[in-house]
């Protein structure tokens, strides 16, 4: 009985891992060349058809299910892949990855927001507490004193990736609990990349992509290494790790060890891009964490803390992504 939350546990972490890499993965692609939009449309259009048999088999044959949430899983794809990823990359050109991501967190403190001003759903002392940590900790990422290289390009995308994953937790936290993740997740995905493909080729997205070599951790290699490593690591295993451990552990403890994607994000930005941000960026990274994490646990103390929806079966870790 002890192996199965433990089991649980790693299948979180190895969520919050993979995850974690998108932002690596992209950079070197951008940097090549790439468009943020030609980039999410290549890891989530491969993701799709990858999962697409596995979504198919989830379902059972109940269409009518399907056909229910046709409009959540065209939303889910709008904000939850297509907005939040497209911010986050673009973010990614301007910002060390860390602080990209340390932005789109704050789409959690979002929500809080909306549920209070929209549904009057006011929040309760810890969930204050942790947002206010937050929003703390946003000025020290920040760092305008401009030691860091302030970018208000990159600050306004990843403000966008945070709406993005605000729409996203809004959005799971209404749909149909018969409506399998894995099926919502390649509906989504397939809905997101259609879309930008589509708004690409009518000349209002950039849709630039290179087939040369790119460098990724400071060697020359193959532009489908990243784009495998996106698709494949930061998306497939991402999501059926993330589902599996969350059918363990359930969706609150599973969203809470989601919060380490922030860390494993800044080590692997550091171990493969050589970007560490600084002292008082890590210190803010801290406190939005920190800040995130109150109003998760504020979450995990019981049903009558309704700040902040939870999907019943999460499917990101953070992002959208």
């Amino acid at each position: 009985m002890q192996s199965r939350p433990a089991a649980g546990a790693a299948l979180a972490l190895l969520s919050a891992v993979t995850f974690a890499t998108s932002g690596t993965f992209a950079r070197s692609l951008i940097e090549a060349g790439w468009s943020a939009e030609s980039a999410v449309i290549a890891r989530v259009g491969v993701a799709a058809l990858v999962l697409a048999l596995p979504a198919l088999l989830s379902l059972r044959g109940r269409w009518d299910v399907l056909r229910r949430n046709v409009t959540a899983i065209g939303m889910f794809g709008l904000l939850g892949v297509a907005l939040a990823q497209v911010c986050f990359f673009n973010a990614v050109r301007y910002l060390p990855v860390g602080i990209a991501l340390l932005l789109e967190y704050l789409g959690i403190i979002l929500v809080v927001g909306w549920m209070w001003l929209r549904h009057g759903q006011q929040p309760r002392r810890l969930t204050v507490a942790g947002s206010a940590a937050a929003l703390a900790g946003l000025a020290f990422v920040l760092d305008l004193t401009g030691t860091a290289g302030f970018h208000p390009v990159g600050v306004l995308w990843g403000l966008g990736a945070a709406v993005g994953l605000a729409g996203y937790f809004v959005l799971a936290g209404r749909v149909d609990p018969r409506l399998p993740s894995v099926a919502m997740a390649s509906g989504g995905m397939a809905v997101g990349a259609a879309v930008l493909l589509l708004i690409g080729l009518t000349g209002l997205l950039p849709l630039r992509a290179t087939f040369g070599e790119v460098t990724f951790a400071g060697q020359r290699t193959s532009w489908l290494l990243p784009i495998v490593g996106l698709s494949l690591v930061a998306a497939v295993i991402a999501y059926l790790a993330g589902i599996a451990g969350t059918r363990i552990l359930g969706p609150r403890l599973s969203s809470f060890v989601g919060l380490t994607e922030v860390l494993f994000a800044v080590l692997i930005a550091w171990l493969f891009l050589d970007e560490l941000p600084t002292a008082w960026q890590l210190f803010g990274g801290g406190l939005i964490v920190a800040g995130v994490a109150l109003v998760r646990l504020d979450e995990l103390r019981g049903p009558a803390a309704e700040s902040t929806p939870v999907s019943p079966e999460p499917l990101l870790a953070a992002d959208g992504r």
